[in-house]
């Protein structure tokens, strides 16, 4: 889909009973740094949009989730590769205010659009969220990593 846009509408929160359309893309050229606010709650030290656009923008594949009634950026998933056998999802995103109406699911569904050349897609993730993306054909392995967390920059 590079380049591509397709929409979907979700339910609102149960508070508003609104509903709005989702737009989701993976066309990361007209994104800029300053629509990218209000993520990586909890992070320690959170990236700065600009290395989250440039994260965004140096994927093999990223996909954001627009809310068409406010144009804001309300989600997002990147995938790494090598292109040819292995694929990593580092990060996948949805604003507080937006989560628990399937936007995740959404997005992880088009980034794996295709990855069935890969032999392993692999991503980390707490123990508790393991359920979570069973539901799109992934089993639990073992991991190992390292955090540098003064690479990050922090928020402007």
């Amino acid at each position: 889909m590079r380049g591509g846009y397709d929409q979907h509408v979700i339910k609102g929160n149960a508070e508003s009973g609104a509903t709005s359309a989702i737009r989701y893309t993976d066309d990361m050229a007209s994104l800029t740094a300053d629509r990218l606010r209000g993520f990586f709650v909890d992070w320690p030290t959170a990236p700065s949009p600009q290395q989250h656009l440039a994260v965004l923008r140096g994927s093999h594949r990223a996909i954001v989730a627009i809310d068409e009634a406010t144009d804001e950026v309300v989600g997002f998933v990147t995938m790494i590769s090598d292109g040819v056998l292995t694929a990593f999802i580092p990060w996948l995103e949805v604003l507080p205010s937006h989560q628990a109406r399937g936007i995740g699911s959404g997005l992880v569904a088009r980034v794996l659009e295709g990855a069935e050349r890969f032999y392993s897609v692999d991503l980390l993730c707490d123990a508790p969220l393991q359920e979570y993306y069973k539901r799109f054909g992934m089993v639990a392995v073992p991991g190992m990593t390292i955090h540098h967390r003064g690479a990050l920059q922090g928020s402007d």
